[in-house]
């Protein structure tokens, strides 16, 4: 094990490198990139690496770049690329394919505004495009944590209980941009992680067919096996996270990190480095006697609702923070996890951050000061970051 300083982007090449050089025996790796801000940094730092079998295709466009990973996860590869914003709505199309046609692609996803306006700056909007796709969706909240992430998505992505892509996000600039220390395991350990690229369905001597004409029963019963595939990937990731803290000496982030939650009055609810703030705030609110807690929700698709539900258990006031809006309703992560609260809690949605402000301690501290006025939910609440 070694330290290196590295951004996020960099952290992310680099654990897609050494993924890429355990399945160096079998079937070897593929990577379509094509360039986008702010995640461009982790595909130039991908194609400069030594991969020994395999290859990283420069392509002329992101809907070519998933079909080069769909093509080689296809085939029985390692697959990898990274995208964000515009560059991942043009590659939704065929992400749904990979998807519906079960193939373990990662993808690292530097989150960022969707335009026009143009505005290159952090918004989850990007990823939660895809939040119903049948993609795994994990949102990190720091370069360790993308490293970590990035290693792990490959053996749960891989896992014959998944087989399924998943997404790797973290936050434009704040991360992607951001230098940081991080522990980098080496070769040998990566390796023993990861067991050689097995897709059974992969196109190979005994001839089949992938992305055919189907029947309307067909369909119905391909989604409801992908459906509990999703269902089980919290257990399958509680595993892999087990023997990745044997094997490296850390034990990576849970599906949902709680933080001074077990008797919090006030629950802070937030994803990416929004919950790392948050748990700064709460540290200081404790010092005031405010019972303040914070969960940060890691694993987003599936939603881990079971372990949501345990943390939001007895909390008479829990405040959703949101990078990101679903126009219409409110924040994604508040509409999604608003029923998993007790009866008569208070579950207040706060939109902050929205197209890359700073969300400091003071705006959180708002929040929790506006919350504990409220007797009732209301509708949702734009707080105006800088």
């Amino acid at each position: 094990m070694t330290r290196q300083l590295l951004s996020a982007n960099h952290a992310a090449a680099l654990a897609a490198t050494l993924a890429a050089r355990a399945n160096r025996k079998d079937k070897g790796f593929v990577s379509g990139v094509y360039p986008i801000t702010p995640s461009t940094e982790c595909m130039e730092y991908l194609c400069n690496q030594k991969i020994e079998k395999g290859r990283v295709v420069r392509v002329e466009s992101e809907h070519s770049a998933m079909g080069v990973c769909i093509g080689g996860a296809a085939g029985g590869a390692r697959t990898f690329t990274a995208t964000s914003s515009n560059g991942l709505a043009y590659m939704v199309e065929n992400c749904i394919a990979a998807a519906n046609l079960r193939l373990p692609v990662v993808m690292a996803v530097a989150n960022r505004t969707l335009g026009p306006p143009w505005n290159i700056w952090a918004d989850q909007g990007d990823a939660l495009l895809l939040r119903d796709a049948g993609i795994v969706q994990f949102f990190c909240a720091s370069n360790q944590e993308v490293f970590d992430t990035v290693l792990t998505a490959f053996r749960l992505a891989e896992d014959k209980r998944v087989m399924m892509p998943v997404m790797v996000c973290m936050e434009g600039f704040i991360l992607s941009h951001t230098t940081a220390e991080i522990d980098v395991p080496e070769q040998g350990q990566v390796d023993d992680f990861l067991p050689p690229t097995d897709v059974p369905h992969r196109l190979a001597d005994v001839p089949h067919t992938l992305g055919q004409v189907e029947v309307p029963h067909q369909t119905e019963c391909h989604r409801f096996q992908h459906h509990t595939a999703m269902l089980g990937v919290p257990e399958v990731c509680l595993g892999i996270q087990r023997e990745f803290g044997t094997l490296f000496g850390h034990h990576p982030a849970d599906p949902v990190v709680a933080y001074r939650a077990e008797d919090a009055e006030t629950l802070i609810v937030s994803m990416g480095t929004i919950g790392i703030t948050a748990e700064r705030v709460v540290d200081a609110l404790r010092e005031k006697g405010q019972r303040v807690g914070a969960l940060r929700v890691r694993l987003f698709r599936p939603l881990p609702q079971d372990l949501i539900r345990a943390a939001f258990a007895g909390t008479k006031r829990i405040a959703v923070l949101d990078r990101n809006i679903g126009l219409g309703l409110g924040g994604v992560l508040w509409s999604d996890t608003r029923a998993l609260a007790d009866p008569g809690a208070v579950v207040q949605n706060y939109l902050t951050g929205l197209g890359g402000g700073d969300v400091r301690p003071e705006h959180i501290e708002k929040i929790v000061a506006d919350i504990a006025s409220r007797k009732i939910s209301g509708a949702p609440a734009l707080m105006e970051a800088v």
